[in-house]
């Protein structure tokens, strides 16, 4: 068996002395070497977030995942660790939801297709048939699942099931514009992530680009967030920000807002592909 080239351990618990060093401890005692650690303790939640990247480094290190999780069970206990382990090959699995706008999805084809992002795009739904020949052109499963309020309790066990099918770990909404019901965010809890063209908490809603042209602003942008039963209104994953001035009408501000939409998902799925994301009650710590 072709050992893994690294590993990922993420792990949060109640803040306590003595965690990187239990952590630490048992990687050299066992000939890991460390290449990148990051931890964080959250004072106002008295919460420590921590991710470690390591590989074998000696003759005693266990030789597969199984080993390794045994091996390292009694530390996790120890100090009451929420944690997982991951080889560096093991990357989440991903379904892409859509409608008709195209800009998200495709920035993520070609990352995904480039090799430059940190995620598997298992498959595509939509609830349009219009990009259909852009994802079969990516050689990727297609599948079109139409809503109206007669059916959305329907269409989205449907998507569930895609998701089951294909082995994903999260869904993703690249601009799908349906809003879920609270059943289905509820049963997708910290597993669904939405891009929101606007810089929230600023124009939630709809037309947030009119909105904010109305208003004379001079900063836009968009925000990754995980779905929640309240719109647009879970832990925020990562932002970004464009300024603009009197001159910028509507069509400008959504041009400029759809580059920095496509930047700002890509920047929250490596952030999950690469395990530097820990939900934090209502907030998020994410590691660069």
């Amino acid at each position: 068996m072709t050992q893994p080239s690294s590993w990922t351990l993420t792990l949060t618990c109640l803040d306590r002395v003595g965690i990187v060093a239990g952590v630490a401890g048992f990687l050299a005692e066992r000939g890991g070497f460390i290449i990148d650690s990051q931890q964080y303790a959250d004072l106002d939640t008295g919460r420590f977030f921590m991710r470690v990247v390591f590989k074998a480094g000696g003759p005693l290190f266990p030789d597969d995942d199984a080993r390794l999780c045994a091996a390292f069970a009694p530390v996790a206990d120890r100090f009451a660790l929420d944690w997982s382990l991951h080889p560096a090959s093991r990357r989440p699995r991903l379904v892409v939801a859509v409608s008709k706008g195209s800009h998200c999805l495709n920035d993520l084809l070609h990352r995904w297709a480039s090799g430059t992002l940190s995620a598997e795009i298992a498959a595509i739904v939509s609830n349009h048939d219009d990009l259909r020949a852009l994802v079969e052109w990516h050689h990727l499963p297609w599948h079109h699942l139409p809503v109206d309020a007669a059916n959305r309790d329907a269409q989205e066990r449907a998507i569930e099931r895609v998701m089951a099918d294909s082995g994903a770990d999260y869904l993703v909404l690249a601009r799908y514009m349906q809003v879920l019901t609270a059943d289905f965010v509820e049963r997708l809890d910290g597993r669904c992530i939405n891009i929101h063209h606007s810089f929230l908490p600023g124009f939630k809603g709809a037309n947030p680009y009119h909105r904010a042209h109305a208003r004379g602003v001079k900063l836009i942008g968009a925000t990754a967030h995980f779905v929640t039963a309240d719109l647009d209104e879970g832990p925020i994953i990562e932002q970004a920000v464009e300024r603009v001035d009197h001159r910028a009408s509507v069509d400008d501000m959504i041009r400029i807002g759809r580059d920095i939409e496509a930047q700002v998902l890509a920047r929250a799925i490596n952030a999950i592909g690469e395990r530097r994301l820990f939900l934090n009650d209502g907030k998020t710590v994410v590691f660069r």
